[in-house]
C-alpha cells in the first residue's frame, strides 16, 4: 500500500449470507375455532358455471375455477357433474389457504336475457358444502333490469 491509498473494505460475498427462514402463512390470522369467511360468486348460465371465491370485500380473488376447466366436451361446461367437479377444486384451494367459511352470492345471466340459474348452481352449491366449508348468507345477485335494453331476436321474435 502507498502513502495516499486507502484501504476499501469489500462487500461480503454474495453467496454466503445466512438466509432467514420465514414461515410465511397465506390467508388471515385468526384464533382457532373461528370461521375465515370469503365469498364465493357463482355465475351459472347455460352455457358454463363459474365458482369464483374472492375476499369478503370482492377485489382479491382467491380461487377461480370453471366448469369448462373440468370437463372436455363443450356441451358439459354447463353439467352439474361439472360444476360439482370445480366446487370440489375451489373448497380443497380455500382450505389450503385457510378459508373456512363462505358467503354464497348466485348469479344467472340476468339482464335481457334469462333470469333463472343455469344447471350447475345447485350442484356448485351442495358440493361446497358437502366438501366442509361452512354456508354463511346466500344471496341472488341476478342483474335485473329496471328497463331493459331491446333482446335479440328480431321483430317477430325467435321462430322454432
Amino acid at each position: 500500500m502507498h502513502q495516499n491509498e486507502t484501504h476499501i473494505a469489500m462487500a461480503p460475498r454474495k453467496g454466503k449470507e445466512k438466509k432467514e427462514e420465514q414461515v410465511i402463512s397465506l390467508g388471515p390470522q385468526v384464533a382457532e375455532g373461528e370461521n375465515v369467511f370469503g365469498v364465493c360468486h357463482i355465475f351459472a348460465s347455460f352455457n358454463d358455471t363459474f365458482v369464483h371465491v374472492t375476499d369478503l370485500s370482492g377485489k382479491e380473488t382467491i380461487c377461480r375455477v370453471t366448469g369448462g376447466m373440468k370437463v372436455k366436451a363443450d356441451r358439459d361446461e354447463s353439467s352439474p357433474y361439472a360444476a360439482m367437479l370445480a366446487a370440489q377444486d375451489v373448497a380443497q384451494r380455500c382450505k389450503e389457504l385457510g378459508i373456512t367459511a363462505l358467503h354464497i352470492k348466485l348469479r344467472a345471466t340476468g339482464g335481457n336475457r334469462t333470469k333463472t340459474p343455469g344447471p350447475g348452481a345447485q350442484s356448485a352449491l351442495r358440493a361446497l358444502a358437502r366438501s366442509g366449508m361452512k354456508i354463511g348468507r346466500i344471496e341472488d345477485v341476478t342483474p335485473i333490469p329496471s328497463d331493459s335494453t331491446r333482446r335479440k331476436g328480431g321483430r317477430r321474435g325467435r321462430r322454432l
